[in-house]
């Protein structure tokens, strides 16, 4: 199967499960404008719990748009929030500074302004630390949900006066990483971050509710070495890749070194020494 092919698959797929909701403080225009884009059903005022048609809602209410289940007892809307929650507090607290993804980006060796393209943004957490900590991102996110998604949330943080000039550092495109990355030169990035889909293999294993969701609409990214390739024909100074800490590399080129947490791990691929600033 041609990978243009599995990837219409894939889209079809996710577009027989979604629908698009509002509740009655939800944005009216951007449901229209938003179903119309997506070339999905728009079922109006709705409440998540009452839906039975469809699995999946992108759901607007006063807090923004938000992915969830639908039906009796499903879980809360998953969202990309940079203004409170997780983000909030890092931002409160130093920009994430301890983070290991800005020692595997490599911010401790260098005083300079990192350009970091973050090929696979999902829902755009580690780019805002690194944002937050002065990197200058460019963004991808294929899948047209999880961009809708990512693409209100910076949308309200760039409202918030404290997470605005974070956002102004924060550029958000269109369409595939690795297209874009094929017609690039040989300096598109500083640093490219990847951040791919893995297949799952313990089907009994509890997983939180955005992975959960996420799997639903994305599924796994069965491109990650294609993309790994193109990465390190671009980056400058190195390629980051995070993968689950017993999970295995991307085939191809050994990373040359890690940076490893609890859960998960960071391999870099170095391609020159970082500029000291």
């Amino acid at each position: 199967m041609s990978d243009s092919l599995a990837s219409e698959i894939k889209k079809n797929l996710w577009q027989q499960d979604l629908a698009i909701g509002r509740s009655p403080l939800g944005d009216a225009v951007r449901a229209d404008s938003l179903s119309i884009a997506l070339g999905v059903s728009n079922l109006g005022v709705v409440r998540p719990k009452d839906v039975r048609d469809f699995p999946l809602l992108l759901f607007f209410d006063e807090k923004g748009l938000g992915l969830q289940q639908t039906g009796k007892g499903a879980p809360g809307p998953v969202r990309a929030e940079f203004v409170t929650g997780k983000m909030g507090y890092r931002r409160e607290h130093g920009g994430g500074a301890g983070q290991l993804v800005a020692k595997a980006v490599g911010l401790h060796k260098t005083r300079a302004t990192l350009h970091v393209l973050d090929a696979t943004a999902g829902l755009g957490q580690d780019a805002f630390v690194l944002a937050s900590l002065g990197c200058r991102v460019t963004l991808f996110e294929r899948n047209p949900v999880i961009h809708a998604l990512l693409a209100d949330g910076l949308e309200r943080a760039a409202l918030n006066v404290e997470c605005s000039q974070i956002i102004e550092r924060m550029t958000l495109r269109q369409g595939s990483s690795i297209e874009w990355l094929s017609r690039a030169d040989e300096v598109a990035a500083d640093v490219v971050y990847l951040d791919p889909m893995f297949p799952h293999r313990d089907k009994s294993a509890l997983v939180k509710k955005e992975m959960q969701l996420f799997r639903m609409v994305v599924g796994d990214d069965d491109d990650s070495e294609a993309l790994l390739s193109a990465a390190l024909a671009c980056a400058t100074y190195r390629v980051v890749v995070k993968r689950p800490r017993k999970a295995p590399s991307i085939p191809g080129r050994e990373p040359t070194t890690r940076v490893e947490g609890k859960s998960s791990r960071y391999d870099i691929y170095s391609i020159r020494a970082l500029p000291g600033g």
